[in-house]
Protein backbone atom coordinates (compact mmCIF):
# COMPACT_ATOMS: atom_id res chain seq x y z
CA UNK A 1 0.00 0.00 0.00
CA UNK A 2 1.36 3.13 -0.80
CA UNK A 3 2.06 6.30 1.51
CA UNK A 4 1.65 9.68 1.02
CA UNK A 5 4.59 12.12 2.00
CA UNK A 6 3.68 16.24 1.92
CA UNK A 7 6.02 19.35 2.66
CA UNK A 8 7.59 22.15 1.61
CA UNK A 9 11.58 22.17 0.06
CA UNK A 10 13.88 24.93 -0.65
CA UNK A 11 16.27 25.04 -3.04
CA UNK A 12 19.60 26.42 -3.99
CA UNK A 13 20.61 26.76 -7.76
CA UNK A 14 23.57 26.68 -8.55
CA UNK A 15 24.24 27.33 -12.73
CA UNK A 16 27.50 26.57 -14.22
CA UNK A 17 28.27 27.83 -17.26
CA UNK A 18 27.22 26.09 -20.50
CA UNK A 19 29.84 23.32 -21.54
CA UNK A 20 27.70 23.56 -25.56
CA UNK A 21 26.58 26.95 -26.24
CA UNK A 22 26.18 26.28 -30.10
CA UNK A 23 22.83 26.73 -31.90
CA UNK A 24 20.24 24.36 -31.41
CA UNK A 25 20.20 23.56 -27.82
CA UNK A 26 22.52 25.43 -24.68
CA UNK A 27 24.08 22.85 -22.67
CA UNK A 28 24.81 23.25 -19.41
CA UNK A 29 25.15 21.86 -15.51
CA UNK A 30 23.48 22.66 -12.57
CA UNK A 31 23.71 21.54 -8.82
CA UNK A 32 21.07 22.06 -6.54
CA UNK A 33 21.00 22.18 -3.01
CA UNK A 34 17.57 21.04 -1.50
CA UNK A 35 16.19 20.87 2.10
CA UNK A 36 13.14 18.93 2.83
CA UNK A 37 10.52 20.02 5.23
CA UNK A 38 7.31 18.43 7.07
CA UNK A 39 6.85 14.48 6.58
CA UNK A 40 10.38 14.06 5.05
CA UNK A 41 13.19 16.13 6.82
CA UNK A 42 16.74 15.53 4.39
CA UNK A 43 19.07 16.95 2.80
CA UNK A 44 20.17 16.41 -0.88
CA UNK A 45 22.01 17.31 -3.49
CA UNK A 46 20.52 17.26 -7.12
CA UNK A 47 23.17 17.15 -10.16
CA UNK A 48 21.29 17.94 -13.47
CA UNK A 49 22.45 18.33 -16.89
CA UNK A 50 19.97 20.98 -19.10
CA UNK A 51 19.10 21.47 -22.42
CA UNK A 52 17.75 25.30 -23.44
CA UNK A 53 16.24 25.94 -26.51
CA UNK A 54 16.52 29.20 -28.08
CA UNK A 55 13.16 29.23 -27.81
CA UNK A 56 11.83 30.47 -24.99
CA UNK A 57 9.97 28.16 -23.23
CA UNK A 58 11.07 24.94 -24.40
CA UNK A 59 13.85 22.72 -22.76
CA UNK A 60 14.52 19.58 -20.84
CA UNK A 61 17.00 18.25 -18.05
CA UNK A 62 17.88 14.93 -16.33
CA UNK A 63 19.43 14.31 -13.06
CA UNK A 64 20.23 12.58 -10.09
CA UNK A 65 19.88 13.24 -6.31
CA UNK A 66 20.74 11.87 -3.20
CA UNK A 67 18.29 12.53 -0.09
CA UNK A 68 19.60 11.68 3.26
CA UNK A 69 17.14 11.84 6.70
CA UNK A 70 14.07 10.86 7.62
CA UNK A 71 10.61 9.73 5.64
CA UNK A 72 7.71 9.73 8.21
CA UNK A 73 10.72 8.96 11.10
CA UNK A 74 12.33 6.63 9.30
CA UNK A 75 15.98 7.57 8.85
CA UNK A 76 18.00 6.28 5.49
CA UNK A 77 18.60 7.73 2.41
CA UNK A 78 17.79 7.09 -1.17
CA UNK A 79 18.43 8.28 -5.35
CA UNK A 80 15.87 9.94 -7.30
CA UNK A 81 15.95 10.24 -10.82
CA UNK A 82 14.46 13.28 -12.96
CA UNK A 83 13.40 13.51 -16.42
CA UNK A 84 12.14 17.28 -17.69
CA UNK A 85 10.76 18.63 -20.36
CA UNK A 86 9.23 22.25 -21.51
CA UNK A 87 7.33 22.41 -24.54
CA UNK A 88 6.68 25.94 -25.49
CA UNK A 89 5.75 26.38 -21.76
CA UNK A 90 3.81 23.27 -21.38
CA UNK A 91 5.95 21.19 -18.76
CA UNK A 92 6.11 17.83 -17.89
CA UNK A 93 8.39 16.13 -14.73
CA UNK A 94 8.82 12.67 -13.75
CA UNK A 95 10.66 12.05 -10.55
CA UNK A 96 11.28 8.58 -8.88
CA UNK A 97 13.15 6.31 -6.43
CA UNK A 98 16.09 4.76 -8.53
CA UNK A 99 15.30 0.86 -7.33
CA UNK A 100 17.28 -0.80 -4.63
CA UNK A 101 18.91 2.73 -3.55
CA UNK A 102 17.69 2.78 -0.62
CA UNK A 103 19.28 2.56 2.99
CA UNK A 104 18.50 2.12 6.53
CA UNK A 105 14.90 2.26 7.45
CA UNK A 106 14.27 2.94 3.34
CA UNK A 107 15.98 -0.39 2.37
CA UNK A 108 13.00 -1.08 -0.31
CA UNK A 109 11.87 2.00 -0.97
CA UNK A 110 10.08 2.44 -4.33
CA UNK A 111 8.42 5.46 -5.36
CA UNK A 112 7.62 9.31 -7.47
CA UNK A 113 7.54 12.72 -6.25
CA UNK A 114 6.04 15.69 -7.68
CA UNK A 115 7.94 18.81 -6.98
CA UNK A 116 5.38 21.73 -7.50
CA UNK A 117 5.57 25.79 -7.19
CA UNK A 118 2.69 27.55 -5.62
CA UNK A 119 2.58 31.18 -4.66
CA UNK A 120 6.61 31.20 -4.93
CA UNK A 121 7.01 28.38 -2.69
CA UNK A 122 8.05 25.05 -3.66
CA UNK A 123 6.01 22.29 -2.30
CA UNK A 124 6.54 18.11 -2.84
CA UNK A 125 4.28 15.23 -2.88
CA UNK A 126 6.14 12.07 -2.42
CA UNK A 127 4.08 8.79 -3.20
CA UNK A 128 5.88 5.43 -1.78
CA UNK A 129 6.20 1.78 -0.81
CA UNK A 130 8.72 0.16 1.48
CA UNK A 131 9.27 -3.33 0.80
CA UNK A 132 11.60 -5.46 2.79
Amino acid sequence: MSVRAVGAVDLIWDEQPPYDDRPGGRLARVVVTKEFQGDLQASSVAHLLTAESARPGSGGYVGLERVVGTLHGRPGSFVLQHCGVMNRGAGALTIEVVPDTGTGDLTGLTGTMEIRLVDGEHGFTFDYTVER
